[in-house]
């Protein structure tokens, strides 16, 4: 009797693990527009008064400098999770607020709200696609520590596709031109001083901070462009307050309007789903040996091959010494090729 009923609950469990309708009814409260007053409201607010703190303190306070650049970091790390939900319209409520959210997140950032909204859609819909996947060349086109200046791919990327809808290019044209006019102001007034300690250089920790959290760790080993395992989710209660749920990487992906702050909440309700679809829930750097020599390999070398008897990399194997060196660095250009398979779904 316990068998049969053992059994019997086996099969209910099943067939809600492959019925789409309870998987929806699981997941719907999450998918709704947030409140009005929302903690992402509450990083775009706390940001820009984080940031006039800092110059404020610069000007009439006596904190030292790395205070100064850490308040700095924060505020525009802060920003980075504003900038990334109001381009999901999960900032606010309200269009129109959300845009704001924005653009004004952008402006802190040092970012153009419209490049970044139409490229980071881009990534979505083509995620681990080398050809057509920014966030992939940020990823792997050089080692992790120096991934913030690629993030200017973004922009070349988002010109050279012509990805702009109705007012988007002039928006990017009024950003950038806000963005180069107070580096003018900063050199004729003299306030450069401010700019590079507590915007560029805090902007260049935000970028790796950025890259690492939201591009390299959730989708590393780039292989995968099915939507249950072309991210990943690595669960930590600590992770999720210091990067704001980017550890739930791949729930963002699955359901794009979810906020930031219901990641948690929204992978442990669908658990069981990610379970059975074997979703990879690690951060799996060091969890094998391959693992572990190509993260060595990206945070030293990181340019990576999509065509292992075709690597841009290969021709440097003529300034080894020997013949045997020059093997060995063939083969190591062959393990860490990242050639993702073509299934999407």
């Amino acid at each position: 009797m316990t068998q049969t009923l053992n059994q019997s609950d086996q099969l209910k469990v099943s067939k809600k693990l492959h019925s789409i309708g309870y998987w929806q009814d699981k997941i719907r409260k999450y998918l709704d527009p947030p409140s009005s007053l929302n903690p992402t409201v509450g990083l775009f607010v706390g940001g820009y008064c984080l940031a006039g703190l800092s110059i404020w303190q610069w000007y009439e306070g006596n904190w030292p400098l790395p205070v100064l650049v850490a308040l700095a970091f924060l505020a525009l790390h802060m920003e980075g999770t504003v900038i990334h939900d109001a381009c999901h319209n999960a900032a606010h409520p309200n269009r129109w607020a959300n845009q704001a959210m924005g653009h004004g997140a952008a402006i802190l950032l040092g970012f153009s709200f419209p490049v970044f909204t139409r490229v980071h859609l881009q990534h979505h819909s083509n995620v681990n696609d080398p050809k057509n996947d920014p966030d992939h060349i940020v990823s792997t086109f050089g080692p992790v520590w120096l991934i913030a200046p690629r993030f200017f791919y973004h922009e070349y990327f988002f010109f050279q596709r012509r990805l702009w809808r109705k007012y988007e290019l002039l928006q990017w044209g009024i950003e950038r031109g806000l963005f180069i006019s107070i580096v003018i102001a900063g050199i004729h007034y003299d306030f450069m001083n401010i700019i590079y300690n507590l915007w560029f250089g805090p902007a260049l920790m935000v970028g790796v901070t950025l890259g690492i959290f939201f591009d390299y760790l959730p989708h590393r080993p780039f292989l995968s462009r099915n939507k249950w395992k072309n991210a990943r989710v690595y669960p930590s209660r600590v992770m999720n307050y210091l990067i704001m749920g980017q550890n739930y990487h791949l729930v963002h992906h699955l359901w794009p309007s979810i906020p930031w702050f219901e990641y948690k909440p929204a992978y442990e309700a669908t658990k069981p789903l990610l379970d059975a679809k074997g979703s990879p829930q690690r951060m799996g750097i060091f969890e094998s040996r391959n693992d572990g020599l190509n993260f060595i390999y990206d945070v030293l070398l990181g340019i990576r091959s999509h065509k292992k008897q075709r690597s841009k990399m290969r021709p440097l194997a003529i300034l080894f010494p020997n013949r045997n060196w020059k093997k060995k660095w063939i083969k190591l250009l062959h393990k860490t090729a990242v050639i993702p398979n073509s299934v999407r779904d």
